[in-house]
């Protein structure tokens, strides 16, 4: 990704934000950390951890982590815990599952087809064959050679700031995991669906930037194979609103003759709040939808649902087997967490808990706070200095809302949004902490 002009803040890589920095251990303190020191050497360079200093982690439950002296945070982070850290009867039914049968995909077993009913029962209906697999990467490595396949072209239209996953294709449909260089000439980028590119006519300005991402595609010689995108715009740095501004972009790429993949591993399973699924906050049904953390609360996880004849297609020159996806442990665990949403209300649980959340945040006032955007529990904070994007106070707030007994990261372009993603069964009063905590600390920032 190229830099911004003169004086502008730069891109940044999405490993880069919040990362854990040496320097932010003073050797005159004396302080050495034997486990971080076991980390670097098992790990080496492909060692990722969070915060200047990392934190050691021993226990956690409902929204709440608890590190090795005692601390306990408030875990504002990511959404693998989606229905809660340790929930009891997404424990209980893995351990039952585990104690009794986990073997590989090639044996028949009720339960996976049981899960796989239930999963379907809030799909869309045309989408009524499913693959499972081990990550959100691999769906939508998958999903990405089923396009292939189906349209016989081999380019995609993705995000500038997209993450996408970790494989050798997916990655390049991830933007923001590149270090140096850009996309290959198989994919073609759009600026994130927000009035800074697009002003009010978001959904037309997006179409037409699909549009023209398209074109360039052909001209390059690849062709159009399909849009991908996370449907809230999680790592571009939240971009939900209004509502339906999507369907016009996925209509132009299917006039184009490709498809659209629906990566939900993100917004989907009730973060929302106003939908179970991000892309029916459009009124949009993908050709491909994909799926990973949320499934299992933790437990390794993902699928792809997508229509018949696009895998039939695909299955008649190549065919899929994962040996752990769709393990029996696995699908106990996603029936346990399709459960847990129902039987707790945990999609209205985010809308409600989300709009007192969003109030809290628009009432604390500070004019570094220059946009709120988001759905339910799934909101993007930026924080500005002077109308400019300022990733350096974001990453202050960030470590103070540590001190505070807080986590969160950032996500953009620039690494400047706040990126609010708690587990779905939070409470007003852990949402009131958390706006009290930032409060706080944009004051001392």
């Amino acid at each position: 990704m190229d830099d911004t002009a003169s004086g502008a803040p730069k891109a940044r890589q999405i490993l880069d934000m919040n990362a854990y920095d040496p320097s932010a251990f003073d050797p005159a303190e004396g302080v050495a950390d034997p486990l971080l020191d076991r980390r670097h050497r098992n790990f080496g360079a492909a060692s990722v951890l969070f915060y200047a200093r990392p934190i050691e982690m021993v226990a956690a439950q409902g929204a709440w982590m608890t590190a090795a002296d005692g601390t306990r945070y408030l875990d504002f982070y990511n959404n693998v815990p989606s229905v809660g850290h340790s929930h009891p009867k997404v424990v209980e039914a893995v351990s039952r599952q585990i104690a009794t049968l986990n073997t590989n995909t090639r044996y028949l077993t009720q339960v996976v087809e049981d899960y796989l009913e239930r999963l379907k029962a809030v799909l869309p209906e045309a989408l009524s064959n499913v693959v499972l697999a081990c990550s959100g990467s691999e769906a939508n490595d998958l999903a990405m050679r089923v396009a292939m396949k189906a349209t016989g072209r081999t380019g995609f239209v993705v995000t500038e700031t997209a993450y996408h996953g970790n494989t050798h294709l997916v990655t390049f449909a991830s933007p923001s995991a590149y270090k140096t260089g850009g996309p290959p000439d198989f994919i073609a980028t759009v600026p994130a669906p927000g009035t800074a590119a697009f002003g009010e006519d978001i959904s037309g300005g997006f179409a037409g930037a699909v549009r023209a991402a398209i074109a360039e595609l052909e001209a390059r010689g690849c062709g159009f194979a399909g849009l991908i995108c996370d449907s809230i715009f999680s790592s571009d740095g939240i971009f939900a609103d209004p509502p339906g501004f999507l369907a016009a972009a996925v209509e132009a790429a299917r006039e184009a003759g490709g498809v659209f993949i629906g990566d939900e591993v993100q917004p989907g399973f009730g973060r929302t709040g106003d939908a179970f699924w991000g892309f029916a906050r459009h009124g949009v049904v993908p050709d491909m939808v994909t799926m990973g953390k949320p499934m299992g609360n933790g437990f390794p996880m993902s699928g792809m649902a997508v229509r018949p004849d696009l895998l039939d297609a695909f299955c008649a020159e190549t065919g899929y087997f994962n040996t752990f996806g769709g393990n029996p442990v696995a699908a106990a665990a996603g029936r346990a967490v399709l459960d847990v949403i129902a039987e707790e209300g945990l999609q209205e649980n985010a809308a409600t808990v989300g709009a007192h959340l969003r109030a809290r945040l628009e009432g604390i006032g500070d004019e570094r706070i220059s946009a709120i955007r988001g759905a339910g529990l799934f909101i993007g904070v930026d924080l500005s200095t002077d109308g400019s994007p300022d990733p350096a106070l974001a990453g202050r707030v960030i470590n103070g809302l540590k001190a505070r007994g807080v986590l969160i990261g950032a996500a953009g372009k620039y690494g400047h949004t706040l990126k609010v993603r708690p587990p779905l069964c939070l409470s007003a009063s852990e949402a009131d902490r958390f706006a009290d905590a930032l409060a706080e600390t944009l004051a001392e920032a």
